[in-house]
């Protein structure tokens, strides 16, 4: 190989693409095209001499030397981190606020890409309803906002929609006559608001046993043996099993998650867009 220098961009786009296992996800988050990403990848391979993914119709994957290369790869990005903070006494702030209903088991990875993205960036993310995180972005007391679709907004970008379905422990049973007893969030949370009328409509007597700060109360309270609880299906605790084909509960819809941003151009931008590609490819249907 020639003492020509690599190009860090294109370091970046193989990083990205190792690490969200998508060439489509490291496109996003890099705010440009699938082509541009290959491109970059394909000049960095020539420049190495070496393939670096395999591309199958199914996935990406790393080759051997690919494998070799990611953690050389990370530690070129960290030292031009270092030297552009030698440079930068600021450390922006990005306020973010994310719904307990959203904020499921892929958090830490999720703020690690974001960390990854901008190791300089103070990051605060605060967990609440919808509603009341909604409230606190038009407030302009949050700088973006991760909620489940709410009524009568339609200002945010989808980023995913999931199913839900009524859950409750695998040895629990309904008492015979009395109505179905619900684990619930306070209002106005939207999933419970949603979950109350559906049952009203379809005429399945309930009522309110459990009222918890968070979705992981809520798990905890279902799995005490409570009662059901309408949840996500990447939200459940161990174990939990739906019953509602059993009780013959009201099909739950599928609900959008929405990313609201007020966020501009620069560093904190990229860094929303590094959220939103890594939340895509976390959360899967």
């Amino acid at each position: 190989m020639t003492e020509r220098p690599l190009d860090l961009d294109a370091v970046q786009a193989f990083v990205r693409i190792a690490e969200l296992g998508s060439f489509t996800r490291a496109a996003e988050t890099a705010r440009t095209t699938q082509s541009a990403i290959s491109l970059k990848l394909k000049r960095l391979e020539e420049r190495l001499g070496c393939r670096l993914v395999e591309r199958t119709p199914r996935r990406v994957q790393l080759s051997a030397q690919g494998a070799v290369f990611l953690d050389h790869a990370r530690e070129l990005l960290e030292a031009q981190d270092r030297a552009f903070a030698a440079f930068d006494a600021t450390r922006q702030r990005l306020a973010i606020g994310i719904s307990d209903h959203v904020a499921g088991p892929e958090l830490p990875a999720l703020i690690a890409r974001m960390n990854a993205q901008d190791p300089q960036l103070v990051i605060e993310i605060r967990l609440g309803t919808s509603s009341a995180l909604l409230q606190s972005y038009d407030q302009r007391e949050l700088d973006v906002v991760m909620v489940r679709q709410h009524a009568g907004r339609d200002d945010g970008e989808v980023l995913k929609e999931e199913s839900f379905g009524w859950f409750a422990a695998p040895d629990w049973q309904q008492r015979a006559g009395e109505p179905l007893p619900l684990a619930t969030m306070p209002e106005p949370c939207g999933v419970r608001n949603m979950a109350c009328e559906l049952l009203d409509k379809a005429g399945v007597p309930w009522t309110e046993v459990f009222v918890g700060g968070g979705v992981t109360a809520v798990s905890a309270a279902v799995m005490a043996r409570l009662g059901v609880a309408a949840l996500a299906r990447r939200m459940l605790p161990l174990g939990a099993v739906d019953v509602g084909p059993r009780l013959g509960l009201p099909q739950l819809p599928r609900l959008p998650i929405l990313l609201h941003s007020r966020v501009g151009d620069g560093r904190p931008r990229d860094a929303i867009a590094a959220l939103a590609a890594a939340f895509r490819s976390a959360v899967r249907d």
